[in-house]
């Protein structure tokens, strides 16, 4: 989905904008507090303090976040590829669909609980939130836009020019406040309100038998990987996936059928150690989040746990934590397949997936 090749150009653009540095606008008193920490979650990666979310802010970013005119021809939103009902992932596209119909290389990521990551994209090619945007707006199979048309088109809309004043204090659109806006609207979509949050902060909730007995499995077998309340390390692994594989993609409006090789996050460091690692993807909401892996090639949980019970390829460097007596897989009965796909459900957060203040308006 997202490549390597557009980090440079996306820092190259950072740099040289013309922007003016500085302070976003004050927090009002009367604002709501948008973002706030789960007593069960650890501090978060970004320094909300440093630009606080305000609810002009949200307001300004919700606006952008479903706005198509951020792509070249006015019909790719943010929004489009990152849903609401599904995690704020493209639901039922394996890899990312853009404008024109061209198909990307990779999954498009969910973009819940983004104030805890520390890299983005399945390679960790990009470091900083503020900058995400611009990738996929860059990108000619996504968005296929540039930031300086962008951001001239929006001085070219009415509503804008108010809506900037409202949150900054002054009708200048540029870079740097666009980016902020997406940032607050985005940090603003914390999941942390699912049956499992309930339960481990005794409000009321239980597992049942099959979803308890999951938890447990999934404590011996998958948190080396999927980690804490956000349900990943944040590390990057090679599981084992067949490496060659095909698809077809939209090739100057024709369909074709093209191989891909990729080589996750080698892309970036290019040390050998790193060569078909991706990003340990957090599992919140994963029920709802198909398809699944970094090109979407599983649709259903079952393929996902079948994938590391039996069908792991050892292509020599897969994870140690993902073998049984040295060889890639890990040991799973069909039972107890389901039992931890029960508990996975349990992640499911129907606050963040029907909270209106998240829909487009």
């Amino acid at each position: 989905m997202k490549k390597v090749i557009y980090t440079l150009l996306l820092f190259c653009a950072a740099c040289h904008s013309t922007a003016t540095k500085e302070e976003p606008a004050p927090t009002n008193p009367t604002d709501k507090k948008l973002f706030n920490v789960p007593t069960n979650f650890p501090a978060p990666v970004y320094e909300e303090d440093k630009s606080p979310v305000t609810e002009a802010g949200f307001l300004l970013g919700r606006t952008l976040f479903y706005d198509g005119r951020l792509s070249r021809d006015g019909t790719i939103s943010c929004g489009e590829c990152h849903r609401q009902e599904y995690a704020f992932t493209h639901h039922q596209h394996d890899v990312s669909h853009g404008i024109d119909n061209q198909l990307g290389e990779r999954n498009a990521p969910s973009v819940q609980n983004m104030a805890w990551r520390k890299e983005f994209f399945w390679d960790g090619s990009i470091q900083s939130l503020d900058l995400v945007p611009i990738t996929a707006i860059e990108s000619p199979v996504e968005m296929g836009e540039t930031m300086d048309n962008v951001l001239e088109k929006l001085r070219k809309i009415e509503k804008y020019p108010p809506l900037f004043e409202k949150a900054y204090g002054s009708k200048e659109i540029n870079q740097e406040r666009f980016l902020n806006a997406l940032s607050q609207f985005v940090l603003t979509l914390t999941s942390s309100n699912s049956k499992y949050d309930k339960v481990m902060r005794n409000e009321g909730a239980t597992f049942t038998t099959d979803e308890g007995a999951g938890f447990e499995l999934f404590k011996q077998k998958c948190q080396s990987c999927h980690a804490g309340e956000l349900f990943t390390d944040q590390s990057y692994r090679n599981n084992g996936l067949a490496l060659d594989v095909t698809r077809q993609v939209v090739v100057n409006g024709k369909i074709e059928t093209k191989r891909f090789f990729d080589e996750g996050r080698y892309r970036v460091t290019k040390q050998e150690k790193d060569r078909f690692k991706f990003k340990v993807p957090s599992l919140r909401n994963v029920g709802v989040t198909r398809p699944y892996m970094h090109d979407g090639r599983f649709w259903i949980l079952e393929d996902v746990l079948d994938h590391y019970a039996e069908r792991m390829t050892d292509n020599g460097i897969v994870d140690e934590v993902l073998k049984t007596d040295g060889k890639a897989g890990l040991k799973l009965s069909h039972e107890e397949k389901m039992k931890i796909i029960a508990f996975l459900h349990t992640l499911t957060d129907r606050n963040l997936l029907l909270d209106p203040k998240f829909s487009e308006q």
